[in-house]
């Protein structure tokens, strides 16, 4: 067997899957983790089969500081060699943010912010020693715009992510590896369900979500051509680009209006 893997976080569904089965269809064996391992099983043995590729997967939930030292740690004693790091885990936060308790802020952090830090930290040693390596990390268009009205800190996170992203590209490049912010927007996936602001994404106009394989393939296709930031869509661009341009003052629109991320197709 091939040692050489891709590490994919919130493999079980939307996003994370479709980025898992793009890589199987490449035939690089793939190491699933995310909190529901019945559905990893599942995705792992049909990953397995269509495509011929080795496919594991730990369970594990992020938000869980030792999550992971136990993932490097399942990669040690198995004899994985991750060649490729997709940090994909990320849910949303429907209760305003002076009603949300502390402590659901910090799993919040430590999933979309600390953990990616964390995985990157660990595994970047052994790129570093190979010369070789591949990381992604899964943001949003929100890292562009004002602050969405229902996810107060989901947007200043995933610019942080970006930022951060950045920073592995300027320190890592030397050493062969590089660093892909993958910013969708809207993406059909179950997100909002799972995340409680269903409702308020049902409102979104249709020309404005686009299918998680669409993003996963343009986010991987980015990633092996070793771009620092990946924005899909000409839709999404064009509004980074409105975004980029506009006066601050004027700004307050998208934030109301939009909170880019993940989407449950009805």
């Amino acid at each position: 067997m091939n040692s050489k893997f891709a590490l994919v976080t919130g493999a079980s569904s939307g996003i994370g899957m479709e980025i898992a089965t793009y890589l199987a269809s490449k035939g690089i064996n793939i190491l699933l983790t995310a909190r529901r391992e019945e559905r990893l099983q599942k995705l792992s043995e049909n990953l397995s089969k269509e495509y011929s590729v080795f496919v594991d997967y730990i369970a594990c939930d992020l938000s869980n500081g030792n999550a992971p030292n136990d993932i490097y740690d399942f990669c040690k004693s198995k004899d994985y060699q991750i060649d490729i790091l997709i940090n994909n885990a990320g849910y949303g936060i429907k209760t305003s943010f002076h009603e949300t308790p502390m402590e659901d802020e910090e799993k919040f952090i430590r999933v979309l912010g600390t953990s990616v830090i964390a995985l990157t930290k660990i595994f970047l040693p052994d790129m570093i020693a190979r010369k070789n390596g591949k990381i992604m990390i899964v943001s949003s268009v929100a890292a562009f715009s004002p602050p969405s009205s229902i996810q107060a800190l989901y947007g200043p996170i995933k610019t942080f992510m970006n930022r951060f992203s950045d920073s592995i590209n300027i320190n890592y490049s030397q050493d062969g590896i590089t660093s892909t912010a993958l910013c969708p927007g809207f993406t059909v996936t179950e997100f909002h369900a799972s995340s409680g602001v269903q409702e308020e994404m049902d409102r979104v106009p249709s020309f404005m979500k686009f299918s998680a394989q669409r993003i996963a393939k343009e986010g991987v296709d980015a990633m092996f051509a070793g771009k620092g930031i990946c924005v899909p869509t000409k839709t999404y661009k064009f509004l980074v680009f409105l975004l980029k341009i506009l006066p601050s003052s004027s700004l307050s629109l998208f934030g109301r209006k939009l909170a880019p991320g993940r989407y449950n197709e009805k």
